[in-house]
C-alpha cells in the first residue's frame, strides 16, 4: 500500500496525474501504443488479508480473467511486502512493468487514481522500506490518510475496493483489445485466479 504524496509517485513531468475512472483507458492506451502485450507485466501489489490492501490482488485476478498473459499478484498468489522482492526477481528484465497498488489520500481524492510514467514506492505509509517498482504506476485512492494506516485499511469497504479493482482491469482490457461481453461475465463472476 502506498500513501498519496507527490513525492512518492512522480512522472517525468515532475508529478503524478490524478484521474477519475474514465481516464484509465487513455492511460493504458498510451502504454499499449508503445509496447506489445507480451512485453508488459502487471505487478499488482497487496494482500488478501486486508480489505483496503486487497486492491492489487483483486486487480491481478481481474486482469487474468480478461486474458492478460503476464500478471504477478492475484488473490490466489498475492504479491505483498514479504514477497515483493521475490516477485520482482521472477519478472523478465526486458519487460515493462505496470505497478498497481492501493493508496491512502485526502478525502476529496478517495475513489480517484494516481497514474504515472514512473515507479511507485509500496508500503511506505506503513513503515516498510521496499524498492521502487514499475516503469508505469497506478495507485488507487481507497480511503483517507490518517494516523493509523493499518486500521484504516482494515476498515475500508471491500465493495469500494472491488469496484476500483474492477475498473482498473476493465480499462486495461479495453485499451489492449481484450474486452468482450463474455469476459465481462467471467470477471463479474470473480474467478479469483
Amino acid at each position: 500500500m502506498t500513501i498519496q504524496d507527490p513525492h512518492l509517485i512522480r512522472g517525468k513531468s515532475g508529478s503524478c496525474k490524478r484521474i477519475e475512472a474514465d481516464g484509465l483507458r487513455d492511460f493504458f492506451a498510451d502504454i499499449r501504443s508503445r509496447y506489445s502485450l507480451d512485453q508488459i507485466t502487471f505487478l499488482c501489489i497487496g494482500t488478501d488479508r486486508s480489505t483496503g490492501d486487497a486492491l492489487g490482488p483483486l486487480t491481478g485476478s481481474g486482469l487474468r480473467a480478461y486474458g492478460f498473459p503476464n500478471v504477478v499478484g492475484t488473490m490466489s498468489a498475492p504479491c505483498d511486502a514479504s514477497s515483493l522482492e521475490a516477485c520482482l526477481a521472477g519478472i523478465p528484465e526486458d519487460h515493462i512493468v505496470v505497478a498497481v497498488d492501493a493508496c491512502l489520500g485526502q478525502p476529496q481524492s478517495v475513489g480517484s487514481y494516481l497514474v504515472s510514467d514512473e515507479p511507485l514506492f509500496p508500503a511506505q505509509s506503513v513503515g516498510h522500506a521496499l524498492p521502487a517498482v514499475g516503469h508505469y504506476s497506478v495507485a488507487a485512492v481507497v480511503n483517507v490518510k490518517g494516523p493509523k494506516p493499518y486500521s484504516t485499511l482494515q476498515m475500508t469497504s471491500l465493495y469500494h475496493v472491488m469496484g476500483m479493482a474492477g475498473q482498473i482491469a476493465l480499462s486495461a482490457a479495453d485499451a489492449f483489445g481484450l474486452h468482450s461481453q463474455v469476459q465481462d461475465a467471467r470477471f463479474n463472476g470473480w474467478p479469483l485466479a
